[in-house]
């Protein structure tokens, strides 16, 4: 996998996680064909991790698109949540 990005957000971010919590990570790629597919693919490869994993994929067009619109998912998770990872 080769992301542009790799964002932690929700409540392990924010520090409210619990035992049960999942992991949710925003990973962004430069372009996807089938984001559901890339998501599966990502969920295996991290699979000998033994916590809940909440995978979503998108891409900077998506962000750009959504990231203004008050109450979408993805402003939240961009402007609240931790770049893990980003490519330069």
């Amino acid at each position: 996998f080769q992301p542009k990005q790799v964002i932690l957000f929700g409540s392990l971010e924010q520090g409210e996680g619990q035992a049960e919590s999942d992991v949710a990570l925003l990973i962004v790629f430069p372009t996807v064909a089938d984001k559901r597919k890339a998501a599966i693919q990502i969920r295996r490869a991290l699979a000998h991790f033994d916590v809940p994993k909440d995978i979503i994929v998108t891409t900077p067009t998506e962000i750009k698109k959504f990231a203004a619109i008050k109450g979408s998912f993805l402003r939240s998770a961009v402007s609240e949540g931790r770049i893990l990872y980003e490519r330069a």
